[in-house]
């Protein structure tokens, strides 16, 4: 991210819309990991982490993020929690966790920084668990060809996608989405909760 996008992502205004719209809407998508351990990508100061910690009751946070000084900001912001959360460095397209490890994965709109961001979307898949989630909210090329994102905000300019082709990608891996994925901002926004199947149903031999 720019210092733009740094400034817009990480202020007041952004924390209250995460507590006070995106919370309440992913719970009443299905988000549920309560006791579980569960790793934020791109966590920037930390605002999300503790969301999980605090409104989702998640036990264990690990905490990632690509860039160096906010991971430290993270770690000042979140240090009151202790061992339930870990903040370090790391890339959303290559997790360090063992596959079918973790209960959810959540994603507050960085996958659409990420250039090769099936890459992402395989990571997340691997590393969940049967039952896991993955929840996102992101931004579509719909947002991301407007003058004012091209303007003064810097993404990766080829192979972005809508919010169907996200959704697409996201169930080819083998999630369901038990509530339909919604948009917001006429499309620029889609928000949801895939289910990683606890069972794999076989079909006729």
């Amino acid at each position: 991210m720019n210092r733009a996008e740094t400034l817009l992502m990480n202020n007041p205004a952004r924390a209250w819309l995460q507590r006070s719209y995106e919370a309440p809407l992913l719970q009443r998508l299905g988000a549920r990991f309560a006791g579980g351990a569960v790793v934020e990508i791109g966590c920037g100061r930390g605002v999300g982490t503790e969301l999980l910690l605090e409104r989702f009751g998640v036990a264990h946070v690990t905490a990632l993020d690509l860039d160096p000084a906010m991971v430290e900001r993270a770690r000042r912001r979140l240090a009151r929690y202790g061992a339930r959360v870990d903040v370090r460095v790391g890339d959303a397209s290559d997790l360090p966790f063992a596959a079918a490890s973790i209960d959810a994965v959540v994603d507050f709109g960085v996958i659409h920084h990420v250039p090769a961001w099936r890459d992402a979307v395989t990571e997340a898949a691997r590393v969940i668990r049967p039952g896991g989630q993955l929840v996102f909210e992101e931004v579509t090329r719909h947002a991301l060809e407007r003058w004012s994102y091209r303007t003064f905000l810097e993404h990766p300019e080829h192979d972005r996608f809508s919010a169907p082709e996200f959704v697409a990608e996201v169930e080819r891996h083998g999630f369901v989405l038990p509530e339909p994925a919604v948009t917001r901002f006429f499309g620029d926004f889609v928000i949801g909760v895939a289910v990683k199947p606890a069972t794999t149903v076989r079909g006729p031999l």
